[in-house]
């Protein structure tokens, strides 16, 4: 055996690698350090046989970790496990905190977290094999790869919509809009902004977890948004680092282990029957060959002798009779009733629109954080009282009953469509006011925007409050005519409404 002193020097100048160690080894184990890698000293010693088998085992371990970290053909670094520990130093840190404190809030949270949990883990395995194997050249195996992803994803959103009457309903709503950042894996060639971007949709409900932290005064909530925000902040540092544009694949590796079902087939369309050819059988086509005889349209009928005439056998007109129990019964016509579908209510911002929808008996709903390319949307809502703060771009009401809105400023106008009893108040300015197919409708105009348009089609029950000038809170009531008269003038018609309606 041959006692050495081993210096490694890597081919990057920027990472040098230094190893001074008296080991032993053998033949084979040497002929693995060749130049330029490897400085070999070479002298004779004699070491104990279990000196020797401890010094080969570390020996060892210190080639598969070089061999780890050393360069493919073409000067490309292969990929090694030394991404899958830093993203293993993401779960081990902010995300292990974010599991133990949604654990301590209990609740939907608790269980959600459940199911964010399996996301990452479910990353952390596609991580592994690429890795290991190279990129699959079939689009349905590296589907396959990220079905466990996708299916995770799902089932965090799917748990928020089943829990929308929760108390802890922006937490969930938190973790359902960022959890789409593990979806990373699938892009390219910029997944680090994709990250961030998700990321940032979470923090509409973020913020309102902190702001009722703050007021309640409960520190675990805190903890539990900013240990959440720093687990996306570190995974957009990550990818940033080792998969910036894209999963870095093993290109010297093997193919995924992965089988993709075969696609079924779907049963091919029973062929239709073939049309049979009309016949005298049938009733029109009898009538008509009968008719087509013409003179010889008698010739099948039977004579009827006296015996067989009812006009003159009373007892056969009574037994000629049909019953009623013989007659056939009418089928029934009438449309089942159906029942109306509820859903369950909704107030949420996706990307500029403000969705407000299925409420019932909620008078205190506020929206606040607006913005001028925002829309609000207010739909099948039941005596429901809406206030919308700041100035936004549209906002409608779409199947309303006993419903009001109280808004500031719109830019592009107030439309009112479909609803009953509906109210509207205006503090700011609207430039148009639109209201079609709506039965009892009462506008509060303000001093900004007394000369707004209202436009109005298939309504009726149209009421405009106009501001008294000098007398703050006094109104004078408009009603709007519904009722109209169209005159020809020779070329045309002019329209006016009616003395009823005026």
């Amino acid at each position: 055996m041959l006692f050495f002193a081993v210096r490694y020097r890597s081919k990057s100048s920027h990472w040098p690698i230094s190893l001074s160690k008296n080991i032993v080894c053998s033949p084979t184990l040497v002929a693995a350090f060749q130049p330029p890698y490897l400085d070999l000293y070479c002298s004779l010693a004699t070491m104990s046989a279990d000196r020797l088998e401890a010094v080969c085992v570390r020996l060892e371990a210190a080639v598969s970790r070089l061999e780890g970290c050393g360069g493919g053909g073409g000067g490309a670094i292969a990929p090694s496990s030394e991404s899958v520990e830093a993203y293993d130093e993401i779960l081990n840190g902010p995300f292990a905190k974010f599991t133990q404190l949604s654990a301590t809030i209990g609740g939907e949270v608790e269980t959600q977290a459940v199911y964010v949990k399996d996301g990452f883990q479910a990353v952390r395995s596609f991580l592994v094999i690429a890795s290991k194997h190279k990129k699959p050249s079939d689009e349905a195996k590296l589907q396959a790869l990220m079905k466990p992803i996708s299916a995770a994803i799902g089932e965090v959103q799917s748990y928020r919509e089943k829990n929308r009457p929760s108390k802890l309903f922006n937490h969930l709503s938190a973790v359902s809009e960022a959890i789409g950042a593990i979806g990373w894996v699938a892009l390219s060639p910029k997944p680090g902004p994709f990250c961030k971007e998700m990321a940032d949709a979470g923090q509409f409900y973020t913020n309102r977890v902190l702001k009722e932290a703050k007021e309640k005064g409960t520190q675990t909530h805190t903890d539990w948004v900013r240990a959440f925000m720093q687990c996306l902040k570190d995974l957009q540092a990550y990818i940033m680092k080792y998969h910036t544009t894209g999963v870095v694949w093993n290109a010297q590796g093997s193919e995924a282990p992965v089988t993709v079902a075969a696609p079924t087939k779907a049963p091919a369309p029973a062929k239709p029957a073939a049309a049979k050819p009309a016949t005298g059988g049938g009733p029109p086509a009898g009538l008509f060959a009968a008719l087509n005889k013409g003179g010889d349209v008698t010739t099948g009928l039977k004579k009827v002798s006296k015996d067989q005439m009812t006009h003159k056998n009373p007892e056969l007109r009574a037994s000629s009779m049909v019953k009623a129990a013989d007659a056939p019964k009418a089928a029934s016509s009438a449309p089942k009733a159906t029942t109306a579908v509820k859903k369950p209510p909704r107030l949420e911002r996706r990307g500029n629109k403000w969705e407000v929808e299925w409420q019932d008996n909620n008078p205190n709903i506020v929206i606040d954080d607006t913005a001028t390319k925002q829309t609000v949307y207010i739909y099948k809502c039941t005596n429901t009282t809406v206030q919308v703060k700041g100035k936004v771009n549209n906002i409608t009401l779409d199947g309303c009953k006993k419903t009001a809105v109280v808004f500031e400023d719109v830019i592009a106008g107030l439309d009112i469509i479909n609803c009953q009893s509906v109210q509207a108040q205006v503090t700011g300015a609207t430039p148009i006011v639109n209201i079609d197919k709506s039965d009892g409708c009462q506008i509060y105009l303000s001093e900004k925007c007394k000369e707004a348009s209202i436009i109005t089609a298939k309504s009726s029950e149209m009421n405009i409050m106009v501001p008294k000038t000098g007398s703050p809170g006094e109104y004078t009531e408009c009603a709007l005519p519904e009722q109209f008269s169209n005159k020809w003038n020779g070329k045309g018609f002019t329209t006016e409404p009616t003395d009823i309606a005026a």
